[in-house]
């Protein structure tokens, strides 16, 4: 399958992730970003390769940065030939190759800082979690040049994993503290074939939570001692989902990035082995995630404390650590689900994930990001308040623990992977996401081509063409998936209005079924309500109020439109929004929402008492402006609010209420 991104919305994200982030994070690992924290991740294996003297310098992980810069290059040369991006590379290539060991052993922290510890601290020190990473991006590269360069360290790197890690005598019975290389080996098996690659993947997933606990025996081994101070080693069993073996695991637990990577793997492994025990682990997984432990923008991870799920329902919007990392994760697993069952309720998720955390973790110009993405925000609060001191209201240039921007780019260098799937078996071709371009399929030993035209991201529409097939006549279903924001979608088959109502609706999908010829077209149109979104009744932070949402987004309040105070604001059940089409803070064609509310205004005359039985509430009639989650902190610094009180806007004023005049 091949596409390439032709969209309104989507090929501003693609080409600035190809003319300002690569390049910008590029300049970033090499250390020329003014004001930026170092990173130094270049330079650590330029002193491994022998190629500069030093020591390493920043995270234990600070390798993965690099490869997955790598893949993000890799992404956007599969779509587009850049001599000069392919030459710094294969250059940086060269360098990796030559830090590698005899043994296939690469990793510059161990290799310069504790070369005698390899393998030692699998709990805390990331070395399996880098050589995914690093296998990934190898993988990406070989499929988007076909240079074995990097794929040939990895195979070697695979290798040694391979005999370190095993049950057989004098292996470790050891698995990763940081799941990542269980996806990265499933991969290798994809583009090599070999099995071996897919059977370790298997063992490192089934040996997690094994007993007795073998990080507990690594600790001990050690003579207790720990990487990152003080370490709870039973809590720590939770954090890196090893509490339980995997088949046992009914809720997701622990640091958020982990959990969604570990499951995307399993996803992986069950569908290709067809284990029923793993398929069931996932989906039970799948379910307590998003359905009680995700936030509204398709963000996870509540607990800023080891970047963690806390329990069900649990869903602070103000001191929420959602980072961007997880939801990218959230994304992999998405796809990856959709293997197992084909279920439009996994693109409807990553869907949300991806229309609003992940593009809101950077800066509309691409320079600046994210790792935290808090549904509430007060900047004035955060000053004095260490209970917020996770949350940003300004996005960084870049970070001591860098995982964010680099992971944001190879997604979106990557993203149109995710438009479309096949179904060889059941003959159908499955449109997940919106967003056009021109695709190339091969379904049941035909070839064909479809361009889709989008405007989904404005007035959710889109018009899909045949444009090639290889035979006279093909027949296969086109499954379309109806987003779970829309109730009535409108469909036509070459100008001829189709009844959706006894269109075949099956998992999510209206299915059309026909022998397609070059020149049929398909158009769709889902009207964009606006939607006031209502949290479960045992999510206390949003009991009481609504989020706003049209089409695929999510929307905010912001201070500058709005004014201080955010919290005082009611919203009338009734109130009827207005979608603005022009003005200023309209990005990308996605227009802003206005609507009339009130504002709870006091006049404090001197000092007011913190406590009082007479205060009387007044009103203050106001227009509010919403904008797109994913713009904010874009303009001046201030406050943001995705959840909203609601009011139901009957009735006469109460007794002490007054109604004053719009300011």
């Amino acid at each position: 399958m091949r596409n390439k991104i032709k969209d309104p919305f989507w090929s501003h994200y693609v080409d600035l992730v190809r003319t300002v982030v690569v390049p910008y994070q590029w300049e970033a690992l090499n250390d020329r970003i003014e004001g930026a924290e170092p990173s130094r991740a270049i330079r650590n294996f330029r002193i491994a390769a022998g190629e500069e003297e030093g020591e390493h310098y920043g995270m234990v992980f600070q390798d993965s940065d690099v490869a997955k810069w790598i893949e993000a290059a890799s992404y956007l040369l599969a779509t587009q030939p850049d001599l000069e991006l392919e030459r710094i590379v294969d250059r940086v290539i060269e360098t990796i190759a030559k830090a590698q060991q005899a043994d296939g052993y690469l990793n510059t922290y161990f290799t310069l800082k504790e070369p005698g510890a390899r393998w030692t601290n699998l709990a805390e020190c990331h070395e399996l979690y880098c050589a995914g990473h690093m296998i990934e991006a190898g993988v990406a590269y070989y499929e988007a040049t076909g240079k074995r360069n990097l794929l040939d360290v990895v195979i070697r790197l695979a290798d040694h994993i391979g005999t370190v890690f095993g049950t057989e005598p004098g292996q470790l019975p050891g698995y990763d503290g940081h799941q990542e290389v269980e996806l990265a080996l499933f991969k290798l098996y994809q583009i090599t074939g070999e099995e071996s690659y897919l059977n370790l993947s298997r063992y490192f997933l089934e040996q997690r939570g094994s007993s007795p606990h073998y990080f507990v025996e690594e600790w001990e081994k050690r003579e207790r001692t720990v990487h990152f101070g003080e370490l709870d080693m039973v809590h720590r069993h939770a954090y890196s989902q090893s509490h339980l073996p995997i088949r046992a695991q009914n809720t997701a637990e622990g640091h958020a990035v982990r959990l969604v990577y570990m499951c995307a793997a399993v996803a992986d492994v069950a569908a290709e082995t067809g284990d029923e025990s793993l398929k069931e682990a996932c989906e039970r997984l799948w379910n307590n995630t998003v359905n009680k432990r995700m936030y509204i923008t398709g963000s996870i991870g509540s607990s800023a404390r080891e970047e963690a799920f806390t329990g069900d329902y649990d869903l602070p919007g103000d001191t929420a650590y959602a980072e961007t990392c997880a939801s990218i994760g959230l994304i992999f697993w998405a796809k990856r689900m959709f293997q197992i069952k084909p279920d439009s309720k996994y693109a409807d998720v990553l869907e949300r994930a991806l229309y609003n955390t992940v593009i809101s973790g950077m800066s509309l110009d691409g320079q600046r990001f994210f790792y935290v993405n808090p549904l509430e925000a007060d900047p004035e609060l955060h000053k004095v308040n260490p209970n917020y001191a996770h949350v940003r209201t300004r996005r960084q240039g870049w970070f001591g623990c860098a995982c964010c921007p680099p992971n944001i780019a190879r997604l979106l260098a990557s993203l149109d992977q995710y438009v479309y799937t096949t179904d060889e078996a059941a003959s159908t071709l499955y449109v997940q996401l919106y967003i056009g371009g021109e695709a190339a399929f091969t379904l049941n030993g035909t070839d064909f081509s479809v361009n889709m035209t989008s405007t989904y991201t404005s007035n959710g529409e889109a018009v899909i063409r045949i444009e090639s097939v290889s035979t006279e006549e093909t027949g296969f279903t086109m499954a379309l998936r109806k987003p779970d924001w829309c109730v009535s979608p409108e469909l036509w088959i070459n100008g001829e209005k189709a009844d959706v109502d006894n269109t075949i609706i099956e998992c999510g999908y209206m299915k059309v079924q026909r022998c397609w010829q070059a020149g049929d077209e398909i158009r769709l149109r889902f009207p964009m309500e606006v939607l006031r979104m209502r949290g479960h009744d045992h999510i206390r932070d949003t009991f009481g109020k609504v989020a706003i949402q049209r089409g695929p987004f999510m929307y905010c309040l912001e201070e500058m439109d709005n004014g201080a105070g955010l919290y005082r604001i009611q919203l009338p059940a009734s109130a009827d929004f207005e979608v603005n089409s022009g003005g200023g803070v309209n990005v990308l064609g996605v227009p802003h929402l206005t609507v009339e509310a009130r504002r709870i205004v006091s006049h404090e005359n001197g000092a007011m008492q913190l406590y009082r039985s007479d205060v009387k509430r007044e009103f203050q009639a106001v227009t509010l402006r919403f904008v797109p989650y994913f713009t904010w902190a874009n303009r001046e610094e201030g406050e943001m609010s995705v959840w909203v009180r609601e009011w139901d806007g009957e009735g006469q004023q109460q007794d002490g209420e007054e109604v004053i005049q719009r300011g």
